[in-house]
């Protein structure tokens, strides 16, 4: 699947989605119901400013977002907001208002592509990477941060001092951990099961797989429907932007909950695959002409 632009969330914003959609049933009903201005906004600013150096004019942000049914006040508010959290800053370029990214949030935005469009598939026979860790009471806000930043990586809970995941995570893990400062809390180990107990009976009980059937249920169910919509190569430009953005707004959150965990642990069929391959059709056909309606909208 070739990369393409996204947005994964501003960081603390995501996290905290994250957490609390990773403890609750009700992401499942979350993701199908209609996406928050704000994240479509953000999507916008993921998808489209890096084709303008990172910057997009005011007028331009509530064109497009009028174009996904977001009224101008409510597309002013969010980009008012996304500017409070550093996401973006006013710049005036040619004599025209508008906003440009952060260098943080550039960053932000190249790590949601790689969990969206780059995210791997383990095997039954590969490692795991264990991450084990234990913070004095006192410090309670730095094993937060540890658990937000292993929920976003999509580990699993065998204790809670104890987490797991695909070993193919293990790099990104150690960058993660490094980055918040909490490594003189944290051991990183790379392990292979070998006893006792069934391993598929293992991973539903480290990751709720029911959660995530539910998720990407969801997803299915609300967009099949363009799929079926939209035939390959006669695809309307407006509707392809109009499809597209809150599609790809959606699908976001699901790598961070889902390290792609090998196929033959989960329930068959899974879900997960299911969903995955609607997202890829959908990219493949809406991308393209979605793009080319939004930039001639800039």
């Amino acid at each position: 699947m070739t990369p393409s632009p996204s947005f994964s969330g501003d960081e603390d914003a995501l996290g905290a989605a994250v957490s609390e959609a990773a403890t609750s049933r009700e992401i499942a009903a979350d993701i199908g119901a209609e996406v928050p201005p704000q994240q479509l906004i953000f999507s916008l600013f993921g998808l489209y400013s890096r084709t303008q150096d990172g910057w997009l004019s005011s007028a331009a942000i509530v064109r497009l977002g009028r174009e996904l049914g977001i009224e101008e006040p409510l597309t002013r508010s969010a980009v008012s907001r996304m500017k409070r959290r550093g996401f973006v800053r006013s710049s005036k370029r040619a004599g025209r208002a508008g906003y440009e990214l952060t260098p943080s949030s550039v960053r932000i935005i190249l790590d949601g592509d790689k969990h969206v469009f780059g995210r791997g598939r383990a095997l039954p026979e590969d490692s795991w990477v264990v991450v084990g860790f234990s913070v004095p009471e006192h410090q309670r806000e730095r094993r937060h941060r540890i658990r937000t930043a292993l929920i976003r990586l999509g580990f699993g809970t065998v204790s809670p001092g104890m987490w797991i995941a695909p070993a193919h995570l293990e790099r990104e893990t150690q960058a993660a951990l490094h980055s918040l400062g909490v490594t003189d809390y944290v051991d990183i180990f790379r392990a292979q099961f070998v006893a006792v107990g069934d391993p598929r009976e293992k991973v539903a009980s480290w990751w709720d797989l029911d959660a995530l059937t539910g998720m990407y249920a969801t997803f299915i169910d609300r967009f099949t429907p363009a799929d079926e919509r939209h035939q390959p190569n006669d695809v309307d430009p407006a509707a392809a932007f109009r499809d597209y953005v809150p599609m790809l707004a959606t699908w976001r959150r699901l790598p961070y909950l889902d390290p792609g965990l090998p196929l033959a642990l989960l329930p068959s069929p899974w879900a997960g695959s299911i969903a995955e391959d609607l997202f890829s059709r959908l990219d493949q056909k809406l991308r393209g002409p979605a793009e080319t309606y939004a930039l001639s909208m800039l």
